[in-house]
């Protein structure tokens, strides 16, 4: 039980790390609710385990300045640890939920080549474009009609379901001065394996939320297939 409960804190940690970029030991323990000891032990089995990395911060508040490493300072303040993923610790998260449906993943891409192959590619772009308008009609009426930020919630909460790392939060932009503004950010792809084979899955997504929130201007603000770290949309009201 106790090695369940450190691979799961070590988890948390490095979920916590991809969502919020960096992170303090201290800061780390409130979110994740466990002892600054604790979270200091699982931090150096991660930086062993060459999943995170950090620089040194100081606690002061005079001039900021970076060394030559790119450690950041400032002032004569006492330094702290500031915490985030390595390269190896970030491709190791993001593919945690994939790894889980590697077998449903590589199912998936052999049937579709093979309807690809069977139809061509015109009738093959028509199929994926009607499943994405059936997933579309299946996430509507589960979410229901009421407010946009419990539409949000439960959408979230389906998309967490399905194995992304999904998180809704309020913005404040030009645009949503005068109509509510939410980001939703996906950390990882459910479907990457499907995505790398047929990068014209992703496309369909965009208007997948849109149809989902046909009450709301929905745009792309992130997208992983050009090279960022997490998928991004911005939903407001019309």
């Amino acid at each position: 039980m106790q090695i369940t409960q450190q691979s799961s804190t070590k988890q948390d940690i490095l979920e916590y790390l991809l969502k919020h970029s960096q992170a303090s030991a201290l800061e780390l323990a409130e979110a994740i609710k466990v002892s600054p000891q604790a979270i200091r032990r699982h931090l150096k089995d991660l930086e062993t385990e060459d999943l995170i990395v950090y620089f040194a911060a100081s606690l002061g508040k005079k001039n900021q300045n970076h060394d030559e490493e790119g450690s950041e300072v400032r002032g004569m303040g006492r330094p702290q640890h500031i915490y985030r993923l390595s390269q190896r610790g970030r491709d190791r998260i993001r593919r945690a939920s994939e790894e889980q449906g590697d077998s449903y993943g590589n199912f998936a891409v052999s049937l579709l080549d093979t309807i690809a192959e069977t139809v061509g590619r015109d009738q093959f772009s028509t199929i994926l474009q009607k499943q994405w308008e059936r997933k579309a009609l299946e996430y509507r009426e589960r979410v229901g009609d009421g407010s946009l930020l419990q539409r949000l919630a439960i959408l979230v909460e389906l998309r967490k379901a399905e194995g992304y790392m999904t998180e809704c939060h309020a913005v404040e932009t030009q645009e949503t001065s005068t109509h509510p503004g939410f980001i939703i950010a996906e950390h990882n792809c459910a479907i990457s394996n499907v995505a790398e084979s047929f990068p014209s899955v992703c496309g369909h997504e965009l208007e997948m939320f849109a149809a989902i929130l046909p009450d709301c201007i929905v745009e792309r603000t992130h997208w992983m297939i050009n090279g960022e770290p997490r998928c991004g949309y911005l939903v407001r009201s019309r």
